[in-house]
């Protein structure tokens, strides 16, 4: 039985660590709290793991973890920043070109990094999901525990709110990236 439970948890784990560390890390802004947050949810998912019914997908189930981890970190540490300047970074490495064009798009992407670090918690969460992670409308509204309409309603909101925050400049470039 616990060889069994081994098994299962590790390929849980390999299938799913990626996306739960990125979708922590955008949402924490710090590589090491990423780390730990992650570490969190795949400790809750052992712990619960014989609870899991399948009555939804292994992975709504998992982001659902996620999400509550998130929103713990959020109220231990909302007085704190809680996205760093050097995060996106390690998730997007720099492209080759034209230096000028690099230290421009670094620019776009912090100025969009600001905007999303102001929005409320459950807006960023959906921007994360929807936006920057791409997942359906429905498995949004699965990992988040809400409606499908919520969800549409939320992101809506939360671009409104992000493209009254950006530059006038780069509005239409950085907002079209999200309103997909």
């Amino acid at each position: 039985m616990y060889e069994e439970m081994k098994h299962q948890v590790m390929a849980i784990y390999e299938r799913h660590y990626h996306d739960v560390y990125q979708f922590l890390l955008y949402f924490a802004g710090s590589q090491n709290d990423a780390e730990d947050l992650t570490q969190e949810v795949f400790l809750r998912v052992i712990r619960s793991l014989e609870r899991f019914e399948e009555r939804s997908d292994m992975k709504t189930w998992l982001f659902a973890i996620a999400k509550h981890t998130a929103m713990n970190y959020y109220r231990k540490r909302k007085w704190q920043k809680l996205l760093s300047g050097d995060w996106l970074s390690v998730v997007m490495p720099a492209s080759e070109g034209n230096p000028a064009q690099e230290a421009e798009s670094r620019e776009d992407e912090q100025e969009l990094i600001a905007a999303i670090k102001g929005l409320p918690p459950h807006y960023r969460m959906v921007v994360i999901l929807r936006g920057i992670k791409e997942y359906s409308v429905k498995e949004t509204a699965e990992i988040l525990d809400c409606s499908e309409s919520n969800v549409k309603t939320t992101m809506h909101r939360a671009l409104k709110l992000l493209h009254g925050k950006l530059s006038h400049t780069k509005k239409g470039e950085l907002y079209s990236g999200l309103a997909k």
